[in-house]
């Protein structure tokens, strides 16, 4: 198991409490400067390792920078504190993105992100709650994470505690039954501690959503299950800190995040081949480049 890096765990310590005692426009240009550097620690594992998803990586890291960034409630540190948030990523096969959010934190040294993918790594491909500390579950096979998140819930309420559980789900993860199951089961128990956010890109491996299985009107199908739906750009830092929000009916919250597959690099975004192609050197070195500006 890998452990914490103290003097970055106290920076991100510091740096959350900077965001409390700032005002919303410095909250926000922070954490667009975080998601930009995360960005380009994604393609540098990528990259290095020769193995990824790079396109769902680069969607859903506005989505994980605000949550760590600005409203979990975790402390590094003390990865299993009782009382901690829980955060759960469904699709976990956008791990290089959890990892390097995580590193940003303080969970682990940001030196280990450079042995991603290798043999025996505790980054592996999928997240490993045996190896990484800040990691709730093992997710990789899509449609579990979610039934974990409501379980997570449930357990939460029959402690009297006042944690919030977070799960992120691809959106093609939801053509999954048993999401939509987890997804009837919290609406009917009313766990409004439960945020689920859907990374919707509307691309996974090979095609579009829906050309695969149609999603659409995914909003509506949520509030059918018993959900408050929100429904956002998920790479508009203000609008997803109120979008992240606790429940203000007393349902759970389903937050649909419209995203682009890739973003931040014009060559990948809106790509259904950049769902796990690895870039070269020289896309790579104009990935950066774009990233950096």
């Amino acid at each position: 198991m890998l452990t914490a890096d103290i003097p970055a765990a106290a920076r991100y310590r510091d740096a959350r409490r900077a965001l409390r005692d700032g005002g919303r426009d410095e909250v926000v240009r922070r954490l667009e400067s975080t998601s930009a550097e995360i960005r380009i620690k994604i393609i540098r594992m990528i990259d290095a390792a020769q193995l990824g998803h790079v396109g769902g990586d680069l969607s859903v890291t506005d989505i994980l920078v605000t949550l760590f960034g600005a409203v979990l409630d975790v402390d590094p540190e003390h990865p299993q504190a009782p009382d901690r948030d829980r955060f759960i990523l469904s699709k976990g096969h956008c791990a290089a993105a959890l990892y390097s959010t995580l590193a940003w934190c303080g969970y682990f040294p940001e030196a280990e992100l450079g042995s991603f993918m290798a043999p025996l790594s505790p980054l592996n491909g999928h997240p490993n709650r045996r190896k990484v500390p800040g990691v709730e579950t093992n997710t990789g096979p899509l449609g579990h994470g979610f039934p974990v998140a409501v379980g997570c819930a449930l357990a939460a309420r029959l402690r009297g505690s006042g944690s919030r559980t977070v799960v992120v789900l691809g959106d093609g993860e939801m053509q999954e039954g048993s999401n939509w199951e987890a997804a009837m089961t919290a609406g009917h128990y009313g766990l409004s501690s439960l945020t689920a956010v859907v990374d919707r890109n509307r691309l996974q491996q090979g095609a579009r959503t829906e050309e695969t299985k149609a999603l659409e009107p995914l909003d509506a199908k949520w509030a059918a299950f018993g959900w408050e739906v929100r429904t956002v750009n998920g790479h508009d830092h203000a609008a997803l800190l109120t979008a992240f929000e606790p429940s203000t009916t007393g349902r759970p919250v389903a937050v649909v995040a419209n995203t682009i597959k890739g973003k931040g690099v014009s060559f990948m975004e809106d790509r259904v081949e950049w769902h796990h192609k690895v870039p070269t050197s020289e896309q790579v070195r104009a990935a950066i480049k774009e990233l950096s500006r």
